[in-house]
């Protein structure tokens, strides 16, 4: 059999070639040179017409057999876009940049989307002293429309307002290219290289809260980076370098003099780090052997480059405890990473006369910032900002990375403020090549609104939170008497899909630059905007095929068969709704904003309870409660829903489970 693909192919060009012999024609009869005898000016007429019908058929019948070929999710509000565009500009060639507004219509009485361009476009025309109204100029973009496979038609409403109607048989197309591809990504322009760098924690001291939203935030990033094809470096710049570990080093030697031979048996890397900075604030002999401790560190003697390791290494196994719990993995390149490369950065700085001398620091002032960079402190010390610096130029110029995103904590935007413009000053970057961008989160508050903390007033550990997030979930299980229906292995793996689930999207759901109040009892709320909620919904929209006796190969074939109708208003906004995802993914990489995602699941898991409520899928006799008709395009409805929820949870790296 003749690969289908190809034979699409060897169509397309053929097709291409008819387009443009005809675009030829249509040209060549527009030219007044060529109508010689006046005679057959009605004749030709009436043929141009002829081929400019002919030719729009073609354009849509090359459009939808490219949507055929492709295996990938078509952005409908991106290709909405691209139809507007140029209509926009036919319409009113004499505007530079028109404003373009494409959404989806909030009331379905206002069709499917709404184009809202013409307002704003109006006030453009009258800036350059033409009175046209938003009406007149919304009548005018519509009668631009070019063919296209998507609308079915437009209509004008209000002051000037585009209401556009989707043809259904290319939504219903579109479901079933999804139910036979799977949730494939649309295509990318190129694959560039993206960096993330998030979590990092300090070695020899506990990870807390806000290490948890870094991580979860980050790590779900890199996930959306992923699944759309970017090549994705996931870097945690753990802080494994500084003065701090003098005092270590001093306080290891003194407790473990064997270290060397023997690993010392450090259970309480935290507690070890308290009794060592008391000592560094009290003891003045301590503190100075501490300073000659980081002399030698940094001088990499071995015996204090094995007492670092193995301070770094009773750190490692803590972080990668909480690593395997969130299911998160990175490439450790800490500060240390970068000692060797902060002298270069240094001198790239002083070179080109950027670095002043402030009471014996050296100092770099960027453009438009009103404080400096320390490069290099008084006692001739490196600081955070040299770090930063250093690393900023390795991921350009050794990773060359195209996106770099720091998650930290929003107290740290005017330090990378700084850094980024720094880093434009010597002309490291151009922002409009590459994207280099802090995404800073708020504080994670108590359920009093004050900074989580623990009773006693300390950081709240965050083993012990993901631990007591597994004691609640299976608390929670067994009220609902799952332990009774569910085989023990089963039990286990919903108790961490909802504990785990409901901590990365309590975060994920909220907006990440604001502050977000922490709260067990509402993170596993089965009601509402929770992952408990959304575990439940796709739990039973799984368990509908099961139910009927429809296996997945049963399925796959209906896919391949079945045409998916959506007469019925919920079928129809329950389509709708399942190709929203690749414009939802699309505006999280322009903002990297995730509750955009939560929100989107939470809408089409209400949107799939109104469909399920109003649209039989499964039809029983009363008396037997045997099935006696399975409505099959339904079923591919539920299949497709589960198809986007099941990768809308993978982004956000949430673990679903069959049975729950």
């Amino acid at each position: 059999m003749e690969d289908p693909i190809a034979e699409y192919t060897a169509r397309l060009l053929q097709q291409e070639n008819e387009i443009k012999a005809l675009s030829a024609e249509i040209e060549s009869l527009k030219n007044p040179a060529t109508l010689v005898a006046p005679n057959h000016i009605e004749e030709l007429r009436e043929e141009n017409t002829k081929l400019k019908y002919r030719l729009n058929i073609l354009k849509r019948s090359l459009q939808e057999e490219r949507m055929e070929c492709t295996k990938t999710m078509m952005n409908i509000n991106l290709r909405l876009q691209e139809i507007f565009g140029e209509a926009i500009h036919a319409a009113c060639p004499e505007l530079e940049s028109p404003p373009l507004a494409v959404t989806p219509s909030q009331q379905a009485k206002f069709g499917d989307y709404q184009c809202n361009s013409a307002m704003a476009m109006s006030q453009m025309l009258k800036a350059k002293g033409l009175k046209v109204s938003p009406r007149e100029i919304a009548e005018k973009i519509v009668r631009n429309i070019p063919e296209n496979e998507l609308i079915q038609s437009t209509d004008i409403a209000g002051p000037g307002f585009i209401n556009v109607h989707l043809r259904k048989a290319i939504v219903s197309k579109l479901l079933t290219n999804l139910l036979v591809n799977g949730v494939q990504p649309p295509p990318l322009e190129s694959r560039k290289k993206v960096v993330v760098d998030f979590s990092s924690p300090n070695i020899a001291k506990e990870m807390h809260v806000g290490h948890l939203r870094s991580t979860i935030i980050g790590d779900s990033m890199c996930r959306l980076f992923e699944f759309l094809g970017y090549e994705v470096v996931r870097l945690n710049h753990v802080g494994d370098w500084g003065t701090q570990f003098g005092m270590l080093i001093a306080h290891l030697q003194d407790k473990f003099p064997n270290y060397l031979s023997i690993s010392p048996p450090i259970g309480d890397l935290q507690a070890f780090y308290k009794e060592s900075k008391k000592r560094f604030d009290e003891e003045e002999d301590f503190k100075k052997r501490a300073y000659q401790c980081v002399v030698k560190l940094q001088s990499k003697e071995p015996d204090f480059i094995k007492a670092w390791n193995l301070i770094c290494d009773v750190s490692r196994k803590e972080f990668q405890k909480v690593y395997d719990c969130l299911d998160v993995s990175l490439v450790e390149r800490g500060e240390s990473y970068y000692q060797d490369l902060m002298t270069q950065v240094v001198k790239e700085f002083e070179e080109k006369g950027l670095v002043e001398v402030d009471e014996g620091r050296k100092v770099v002032f960027a453009p438009g910032q009103s404080i400096p960079l320390t490069v290099v402190k008084s006692d001739g010390g490196y600081t955070y900002d040299t770090s930063d610096l250093a690393a900023l130029r390795h991921r350009l110029f050794q990773e060359k990375a195209d996106i770099i995103i720091y998650v930290t904590d929003s107290g740290q935007g005017i330090h990378f403020q700084v850094v980024f413009a720094a880093a434009r000053m010597i002309g490291w970057y151009d922002p409009k090549v590459t994207r280099v961008e802090h995404a800073g989160f708020g504080v994670v508050l108590g359920e009093d609104k004050k900074k989580f903390k623990t009773r006693s007033g300390d950081t709240v550990r965050l083993m012990d939170l993901l631990e007591e997030g597994l004691k609640r979930s299976m608390d929670k299980l067994k009220d609902k008497e799952r332990d009774k229906v569910l085989t023990p292995d089963e039990l286990v793996k919903a108790q961490k899909a909802v504990a785990f689930g409901c901590i990365k999207y309590a975060d994920l759901s909220h907006n990440r630059i604001n502050d977000y109040v922490f709260s067990f009892d509402k993170m596993l709320d089965d009601r509402g905007n929770t992952a408990a909620y959304l575990l439940y919904a796709f739990t039973r929209i799984r368990s509908i095929a099961r139910l009927a006796n429809i296996d997945e190969a049963a399925l796959r074939k209906a896919a391949e068969s079945t045409e998916v109708l959506l007469d019925h208003e919920k079928e129809w906004k329950l389509g709708k709704a399942i190709l929203r995802f690749p414009e939802i993914l699309q505006k999280i990489l322009d903002d990297l904003l995730l509750h955009t995602l939560c929100d989107y699941l939470y809408e089409l898991a209400t949107t799939f309870t109104e469909f399920y409520d109003s649209c039989y899928c499964v039809e029983k006799d009363r008396q037997t409660g045997e099935v006696v008709k399975v409505n099959m395009w339904r079923m591919l409805l539920c299949e497709a829903t589960a198809a986007i929820m099941a990768k809308g949870f993978d982004i956000l790296g949430i673990n679903p489970v069959q049975r729950m």
